[in-house]
């Protein structure tokens, strides 16, 4: 089984930064795609950032030139810092990782992150 922990969600001014992390813990995996989505309250949930095995990224319109995602396959952690946010970026923030693992490609999800963006 692979599980994934975020952290790093929080209260935050509006302007101000935070940094989200996603790490995975099993055994016999390996990492493909990943991606953070969110989900504001009576909103659906909606695609943020994406980051392929190779390293290639894309992101929303609403959240490009302020958010940035990476990932350390070493540590089997994704990371999305986000710059100058907004009361709208206030939303419950996932990770999902395409996982290959017990001979197949599989999907899975942390449990979320809030991020609350106030003055």
């Amino acid at each position: 089984q692979v599980q994934l922990v975020e952290s790093g969600g929080g209260l935050v001014q509006p302007g101000g930064s935070l940094r989200l992390s996603c790490a995975a813990s099993g055994s016999g995996f390996s990492i493909d795609a990943i991606a953070w989505y969110r989900q504001a309250p009576g909103k659906q949930r909606e695609l943020v950032a994406t980051i392929t095995s190779l390293g290639i990224t894309n992101y929303a319109a609403s959240v490009k030139g302020r958010f940035t995602i990476s990932r350390d396959d070493a540590k089997n952690t994704v990371y999305l810092q986000m710059n100058s946010l907004k009361p709208e970026d206030t939303a419950l923030y996932y990770c999902n990782m395409n996982v290959w693992h017990l001979r197949r490609y599989q999907d899975y999800w942390g449990q979320g992150t809030q991020v609350t963006v106030s003055s």
